[in-house]
């Protein structure tokens, strides 16, 4: 799906393309993580303990997604099951729907250069998509230092339906809040 745009400013934003995730981006998705990872604090460990390639590629993931910005991979997005845990307890209440019927927004990040002009949005409406074909109610968890992830996603109409705290984070950090979105909130 590749798409451009008029800015505000009468300017053509440039060609974006999201496309399903194939092995040959994780070098460039693993650039593009280290450069936004003093920006954002995401991921919290840095540098990973691990090869970043397995930070992208998850057990449990579903579908996975690039940003490609006039041919450039500039970001990432997958979706992945919900564990039948604590945490997924709590999103499940929050959506009224077994955990089973979840599905989470996981492992989403853009490169610093392209954030800030809609292809963040684009990611996250595939797999929105993606998840609502499959009868899946969207779930996520954000933990951002400044609060701005959160609010972006409130704007978009995600709801906050509890907080707790996971292994992968910091111990001088707040919980992570988790967000649901609601079935009457549509992919755009």
């Amino acid at each position: 799906m590749s798409t451009t745009s008029t800015g505000g400013d009468g300017v053509v934003d440039p060609v974006v393309t999201v496309r399903p995730r194939r092995h040959d981006d994780l070098p460039a998705l693993a650039e593009a993580l280290g450069a936004q990872q003093p920006i954002s604090g995401y991921p919290h460990q840095w540098p990973l303990p691990y090869a970043v390639e397995e930070f992208v590629v998850r057990d449990g993931e579903r579908a996975a997604w690039v940003a490609e910005v006039e041919g450039v991979v500039v970001g990432h997005v997958s979706v992945t099951d919900v564990a039948d845990d604590r945490h997924g307890a709590i999103w499940s209440a929050g959506a009224g729907r077994p955990v089973g019927e979840l599905g989470c927004v996981s492992v989403f990040f853009l490169a610093p250069a392209a954030q800030g002009r809609g292809v963040g949005r684009r990611l996250l409406d595939a797999a929105v998509a993606h998840l609502r074909a499959e009868g899946r109610t969207p779930v996520l968890d954000v933990n951002d230092r400044d609060g701005v992830a959160a609010r972006v996603y409130r704007h978009l109409g995600w709801e906050v339906v509890g907080e707790a705290r996971f292994d992968w984070q910091r111990a001088d950090a707040p919980p992570a809040l988790l967000l649901v979105l609601p079935p009457e909130v549509p992919a755009r």
